[in-house]
């Protein structure tokens, strides 16, 4: 169970990804170019927040059954003094966590928002934070904390 849901849940990042990268660029240049939000604009803001709430799902669950993880909260002390230990048991689900907040922010505030731009404006700020936080919180493979894992 646990290595499926590992390849599901590294394969997933690639949809979530291409997905936030898309709403962010297509209300990007919406912002600057003052063009209509579209229906194609909430659409793949709405796939991004559910690419990104499934992935947390995901997440949750294999942070529950990763013997890293459990080795990590076992002797969370020990762990802090650990990179590896520390990015898995804290810094990878706290980070993760915080980036779908501000994704879930900016979607919700975006259509919330009065005007177009405002919408645009939401998206490219929330989903450009939320974004940012999940590519530099990824365990790539060329990182100490993802050698090993592979792209996929």
């Amino acid at each position: 169970m646990y290595t499926g849901l590992l390849h599901l849940h590294s394969f997933l990042r690639w949809l979530a990804l291409i997905l936030i990268i898309a709403a962010f660029i297509r209300s990007l240049t919406g912002w600057l170019n003052k063009s209509e939000y579209s229906p194609l604009d909430n659409k793949l803001s709405l796939f991004s927040l559910i690419s990104a709430h499934v992935q947390l799902i995901i997440g949750f669950i294999l942070y529950f059954v990763s013997p890293i993880v459990r080795a990590g909260l076992a002797d969370i002390g020990g762990a802090m003094k650990e990179p590896v230990l520390r990015f898995w048991t804290i810094e990878h689900i706290s980070v993760m966590i915080f980036a779908i907040v501000l994704i879930t922010l900016g979607r919700s505030l975006s259509k919330r928002a009065a005007n177009d731009a405002n919408k645009h404006k939401k998206i490219v700020l929330y989903f450009g934070l939320g974004l940012l936080l999940i590519l530099i919180r990824i365990p790539w493979p060329f990182m100490q904390i993802g050698e090993g894992r592979g792209w996929f």
